[in-house]
């Protein structure tokens, strides 16, 4: 007689914090903050509803936790991965947008965004989020030898083009982004003469407006 065959269905029990945390951003990458339901949430994982908690006190406390990962533990190891895999500082930034490419990060992005205008929590979180890859950023320009001013200066214009939503059919993606990073990490003979007016006109003008 013939073993039966093992039964592969997943149980609640079985899964992680983690994994209910991944199938939240599943959701807001493809469907923004108004596919993030508890039926949906479920269904993403193949379980019951009420296998939801075992893991969470209600769905209210789910989205805070959906929202802290977005700036914490997600983010952090994409991060890791990056350093652990190149030396370089421009192919880090390369792998940064191939990453952010592949796992339609910057839908999730878009996604927290457009939650944070009514979830504090949500505000919170994109502001760390965003802090953080800067900084990172950041440092891989200056690494590359632009002065800290122009890294961030750069590095914010990295940010924000990969966020842009922009419908552009004639352009490819990933080789815009290329010629993007080529463009703007990379200092010039103009950048090195010119920094040091340039921050020094930016902090009078600075210090002009703020008084």
């Amino acid at each position: 007689m013939a073993n039966a065959a093992p039964d592969r269905t997943v149980r609640g029990t079985d899964l992680t914090q983690r994994d209910w945390l991944e199938a939240g951003q599943s959701l807001l990458r493809r469907g923004g903050l108004r596919a993030l339901k508890l039926r949906p949430l479920a269904a993403e994982l193949n379980v019951s509803t009420g296998s939801f908690y075992h893991h969470f006190t209600d769905f209210d406390a789910y989205q805070g936790q959906l929202a802290d990962y977005f700036a914490g533990d997600h983010l952090a190891s994409v991060l890791d991965t990056i350093m652990a895999a190149e030396r370089n500082p421009v192919d880090r930034i390369r792998l940064l947008a191939e990453i952010v490419r592949r796992r339609g990060l910057f839908r999730l992005s878009i996604a927290m965004r457009a939650w944070a205008e009514s979830d504090l929590r949500a505000r919170v979180a994109v502001e760390r989020s965003d802090a953080q890859v800067l900084g990172f950023l950041s440092c891989c320009l200056e690494a590359n030898g632009l002065s800290s001013h122009q890294a961030r200066v750069r590095g914010y214009a990295l940010m924000t083009l990969g966020l842009g939503k922009v419908h552009a059919p004639d352009l490819d993606r990933p080789a815009l982004m290329e010629e993007l990073i080529a463009l703007l990490c990379t200092p010039t003979d103009a950048t090195a003469a010119t920094v040091g007016q340039e921050e020094r006109a930016w902090l009078t003008r600075a210090s002009t407006i703020s008084s």
